[in-house]
């Protein structure tokens, strides 16, 4: 081992969703110095307002600290279900995990989710259970949960508050002693001599002056400003214009050397130039030999949406953004499209529905951009007349029915956890959906875990909510991908005012035709605001109306002014009115507002 890296520690911090990672980071911050007492603020990694008013992490943060003789390398990860491939970078980038359980909810899906991760890249596992400072914490039953699932005593568990700081530092202690330092295949004489450089991108993001930086792990040699680079993957030649550490922020260095977690500023101005798992080395021809890292297994977007700008002259500032945030957001994809009615847009492909919904939320608060956002939709496959097998990726694609000789839908397998006292509850949601149960298994003697197989479409149909109100939030969830299914599939079309709405279309199993259009329908009737004339809202499968809504005109009161008289006088005013809408209801189109394609998102 060599002397220089024999003090570092890069370890990750992994839990469910709300478990309290980001507080355990802010008392690590705290108790080494790394953020000064004074500019110290709750969940100080999640920089994005959306992760603050959320409480949730939606992007990976590295920082290093010092800490006694040791400089400690953290990488907070988020920990829902949609953000998992952020886990999976950041777990390639260390030697250890500190494994976070909340007392007062136990075991939850991402917990076996991203420890089984873990355990998949061979990390030191240093087991802790959070919040036991609370009212409600079962520390002691949580605690026999984690050792069962480990299969270790709970002695060897720490019992933790990231809020008061309670036990805190034993965690680093664990760290230092139990994570092992990272390995190398080069000497110092190795390096000094100017073998290969290679470093692994495992994060990037866009800064318009020094261009796109990459968060790296150098795995083997050293980078130095100014120095000649290659990306292996892309073929990009550059020079490093800066190379440093996260301090949080950006702390610029001479060098960063093998084993350490750093950042590269390339001065690239082309995003798709830099991609995660791209290998950085050294551009020197005598080095042919050089191979790439492993690099990182792609990411495969199950659930669609086709994003639009509202003002037609923002297309290529949408293009720009979307170039932008994949660089920080690798796991969606997207690609140009043109429809009829919306103009051209972007086809973009998600982890999930929440993923979805904080991208276009950043795409609105980061770049300014207002957007018409389709129905999402999960990948679909069909056989034609001539047994030509097609990926159908939104309504919009879908052929006539008279086309089609088979569909198929991707299917999941379903896991949830839940208290024995929410059974019941989370019984009567899942027998409504189209699903096959498999199998219970008991955590404990009052925690369960149930396993499904249901279509993909179930699940990003607002299931997850819906889990958690019927279960008081105690419930959780996690699914993947298992094979495609035959089933008959319809295209679902909403009208507004007799005007096709592409973007509220969508493909729905034939049974749930009726069901789906008429939830679309009454909540365009909530959220749409009422027009001068009455508006009817049409949910149609193959030409026929299943489903019907009207939102009543808006009305003025024409007689007001009037006082005494002829009742005839006021009539007549009526008379007018009515026959102005009439002529409205004839000619008139209905403008909708970007926020209700949103909502109408949300609500499915």
């Amino acid at each position: 081992m060599d002397s220089q890296n024999k003090n570092i520690r890069n370890f990750v911090i992994i839990a469910h969703i709300d478990h309290g990672k980001s507080t355990l980071a802010d008392r690590f911050l705290e108790m080494t110095g790394t953020v000064d007492a004074n500019k110290m603020k709750p969940q100080y990694l999640d920089k994005m307002d959306l992760e603050r008013e959320r409480g949730i992490t939606i992007k990976l943060k590295p920082v290093r600290m010092d800490y006694k003789e040791y400089i400690l390398n953290l990488v907070d990860t988020p920990g829902h279900v949609d953000f998992s491939y952020e886990v999976s970078r950041a777990l390639e980038a260390v030697e250890g995990a500190v494994l976070l359980v909340d007392a007062s909810k136990g075991i939850q899906a991402q917990t076996l989710a991203n420890l089984e991760l873990a355990k998949q890249q061979n990390l030191v596992i240093i087991p802790a259970v959070n919040k036991i400072d609370l009212p409600q914490a079962e520390t002691e039953k949580t605690l026999q949960e984690l050792a069962n699932l480990l299969n270790i005593d709970k002695d060897g568990i720490l019992k933790i508050s990231g809020k008061t700081g309670e036990n805190v530092e034993r965690v680093l202690e664990r760290v230092v002693n139990e994570v092992p330092p990272p390995s190398q295949n080069l000497s110092s004489a190795d390096i000094e001599a100017g073998k290969a450089l290679r470093a692994l991108i495992f994060d990037s993001e866009y800064d318009a002056f020094k261009g796109v930086i990459a968060y790296v792990r150098v795995v083997d040699g050293e980078i130095k400003t100014n120095q000649k680079i290659k990306l292996m993957a892309s073929g990009a030649v550059t020079f490093a214009k800066e190379v440093g550490y996260f301090k949080p922020g950006f702390s610029k260095q001479d060098k960063i050397f093998a084993g350490e977690i750093g950042y590269i500023a390339t001065g690239i101005k082309e995003p798709g130039l830099v991609g995660v798992g791209d290998t950085i080395t050294v551009d020197d021809p005598t080095k042919q030999d050089v191979q790439p890292l492993p690099g990182y297994k792609e990411a495969k977007p199950m659930v669609f949406a086709s994003l639009y700008p509202e003002d037609t002259d923002d297309f290529d500032i949408l293009k720009d953004a979307l170039a932008k945030l994949k660089l920080s957001d690798p796991s969606f994809i997207f690609e140009q499209e043109t429809q009829e009615a919306l103009g051209r847009g972007f086809r973009c492909g998600f982890l999930g529905t929440l993923h979805a919904e904080i991208l276009s939320e950043r795409l609105r608060r980061e770049f300014g951009l207002i957007l018409i956002i389709s129905s999402p939709s999960v990948v679909y496959k069909i056989k034609n007349n001539k047994d030509k097998e097609i990926f159908i990726y939104s309504a919009a694609d879908w052929p006539e029915q008279t086309y089609i000789k088979s569909s198929e839908e991707p299917w999941t397998q379903l896991e949830i956890i839940i208290p024995l006292a929410y059974l019941g509850g989370v019984s009567d949601i899942i027998k409504n959906l189209r699903g096959n149960y498999i199998e219970t298994k008991y955590l404990t003697n009052e925690k369960l875990i149930l396993i499904y197989e249901m279509p993909l479409n179930e699940i990003i149909t607002n299931f997850y909510e819906r889990l958690k109100g019927a279960s008081k939030g105690y419930a959780s969830m996690n699914y993947k991908i298992i094979s495609y299914r035959p089933s008959v599939l319809v295209k679902l079309e909403i009208l507004i005012a007799g005007q096709k709405e592409e973007a509220f279309s969508k493909i729905v199993p034939e049974e749930k035709a009726f069901q789906e259009g008429k939830a679309i329908v009454e909540k365009l009737k909530e959220v749409l605001p009422a027009q001068q004339f009455s508006v009817a809202l049409q949910a149609i499968v193959g030409g026929k109306v299943i489903a019907r809504e009207t939102i009543g005109a808006r009305r003025k009161d024409v007689t007001g002014y009037l006082y005494g008289g002829d009742y005839t006088r006021k009539r007549k005013l009526l008379e007018k009115q009515k026959k102005g809408k009439k002529l409205l209801k004839a000619k008139g189109t209905v403008n909708i507002p970007p926020k209700v394609f949103l909502e109408v998102f949300r609500g499915q």
